[in-house]
């Protein structure tokens, strides 16, 4: 499988909810309709709800992975369509 082109981080290492989701939605709405982001969270209750949450308001969650020592990797695809 070719690798996801990612064209925005977040490193939210540190961060807990409802942070990570409302910083997340920020930095999803920022990106145009298609454009990638990866966001990185340290707790497991962020690697549910971050991925749940942007899916509900109409993105696309590519993936979730577990990275490294605590570390969750999420990856969504911008869902906004041009009016």
């Amino acid at each position: 499988m070719a690798e996801q082109t990612i064209d925005k981080e977040l490193d939210l290492s540190g961060e807990v909810c409802p942070y990570t989701f409302i910083k997340s939605k920020m930095a999803i709405e920022a990106l145009q309709p298609g454009q990638v982001l990866r966001v990185t969270v340290d707790n497991s209750e962020s690697a549910g709800n971050v991925p749940r949450s942007l899916s509900g308001e109409g993105h696309e969650v590519v993936s979730v992975d577990k990275a490294d020592k605590g570390r969750w990797r999420i990856v969504v695809r911008n869902g906004s369509t041009v009016e």
